[in-house]
C-alpha cells in the first residue's frame, strides 16, 4: 500500500472552486462547459501552475489576482468546418472556463510570469526569500578592580 501525503490546502481548494463555480452558475446565470486540468507544484524559488489548455489562442486567456486567489478565465472556441452531419464523435469541450486558486502564504504575487507552449499555460508565482535566522553575538565586557570596565 502506497503511503500519500495529505495537503489540506489541496481539499481546501477544490471546496473553493466547487463553491465558486456553483456562486458563478446562480448569481451570473453563467454555464461552465468544461475546466482546464491544472497542475501545481513548488520549487525552491517559486509555486508553478501549468494549465492544459490545448487549441486555445493565447489571447483569449485572461489570467487576474485579487486577494491572493489567481483566476484563469478563457474561452475556446468551437470553429471546425465540418458538417455536424459528418462528425462520429465529438469529445474536446468548448466554451468558457474559469479556475480560481488560492496562492499560499509568501508569494509574490505582483511578480507572476505567465508563458504558453504546446497548449500548457505556465505560471510562475516566485516566493518571497526565506528570512534566515541572524546571529549576534554578545559583546563581554571586562571588569578591572576599582570599578573601571574595559572593552
Amino acid at each position: 500500500m502506497a503511503i500519500i501525503r495529505w495537503d489540506p490546502f489541496r481539499e481546501m481548494t477544490q471546496v473553493q472552486n466547487q463553491f465558486n463555480r456553483l456562486v458563478d452558475q446562480v448569481w451570473n446565470n453563467r454555464q461552465e462547459s468544461w475546466l482546464p486540468a491544472v497542475d501545481v507544484f513548488d520549487t525552491p524559488e517559486a509555486v508553478v501552475l501549468k494549465a492544459e489548455l490545448a487549441g486555445m489562442d493565447p489571447g483569449d486567456i485572461q489570467i487576474e489576482v485579487e486577494d491572493n486567489v489567481l483566476t484563469i478565465k478563457g474561452e475556446r472556441k468551437f470553429e471546425e468546418n465540418v458538417d455536424e452531419e459528418r462528425y462520429y464523435r465529438v469529445e474536446r469541450r468548448f466554451g468558457s472556463f474559469q479556475r480560481s486558486l488560492a496562492l499560499p502564504q509568501g508569494v509574490k504575487a505582483d511578480e507572476i510570469a505567465a508563458s504558453y507552449e504546446d497548449g500548457i499555460l505556465t505560471l510562475t508565482v516566485p516566493k518571497v526569500p526565506e528570512q534566515k535566522p541572524q546571529r549576534i553575538e554578545v559583546q563581554v565586557k571586562k571588569t578591572i578592580a576599582a570599578g573601571k570596565t574595559e572593552k
